[in-house]
């Protein structure tokens, strides 16, 4: 699989791991499919509640990815309002490597497990 032939499986939280776990660099996972910041909002008309809720989920783990230098996120623009939303794997480092931190290889490990990266709360702001 590479950037040009994107993953895409139905979009949640765990696939978005299940994918993060094996994935390969240059992979590429397809999360969204439409416009993220009108698809997302409470007044946008293309999902349903438990979808949209399901959405922020994923795309907050995949910043949550993005943050720990897991994925590089890009988006590819196919029509006006219409962009896909990807994933793209990052080498990870050597494990035998002089390098001082193996971080990145811990964080995939805990993708998925526990608590989401955020919480939603009916507050202004969101809190990590």
């Amino acid at each position: 699989m590479t950037s040009s032939n994107p993953v895409s499986l139905p979009t949640t939280d765990a696939n978005f791991c299940s994918w993060l776990a094996q994935a390969s660099p240059d992979d590429a996972f397809e999360y969204h499919r439409g416009f993220l910041v009108l698809d997302v909002s409470p007044l946008g008309e293309t999902l349903g509640a438990r979808e949209r809720r399901e959405l922020v989920r994923v795309a907050r783990r995949a910043r949550w990815a993005a943050d720990r230098q897991l994925v590089h996120l890009v988006q590819r623009r196919h029509a006006a309002n219409d962009f896909s939303y990807l994933a793209i794997a990052r080498p990870r480092p050597n494990p035998f490597s002089s390098s001082p931190s193996l971080l990145p290889l811990t964080n995939v490990a805990k993708c998925g497990a526990g608590k989401p990266p955020f919480h939603h709360t009916n507050n202004a702001r969101q809190s990590e």
